[in-house]
């Protein structure tokens, strides 16, 4: 029960704002979300992370710069990096 009703008036009342509010649920969804990144960019890191392990390259870690820099060596040593 909420503090509005159990301040105001037991029971609901059709057409009490405090009533009303009352039965809100508020989700800011992403938008409040302790993600440092969206789930586009994440998408997109984690499919450049799959193409690498698929080339048999081991990066460092799942951050963009580390893949890439991982694909660059591999380049220049025509071997896989990390294996």
């Amino acid at each position: 029960m909420s503090l509005h009703r159990i301040r105001k008036h037991p029971d609901f009342v059709e057409g009490c704002f405090g009533c009303k509010a009352s039965t809100l649920d508020l989700n800011p969804g992403e938008a409040n979300s302790r993600l440092t990144m969206s789930a586009k960019k994440w998408d997109n890191e984690l499919a450049l992370y799959r193409q690498a392990r698929a080339q048999g390259i081991q990066p460092d870690s799942t951050k963009t710069k580390d893949i890439r820099k991982a694909i660059d060596i591999s380049n220049k040593t025509s071997r896989a990096y990390g294996a």
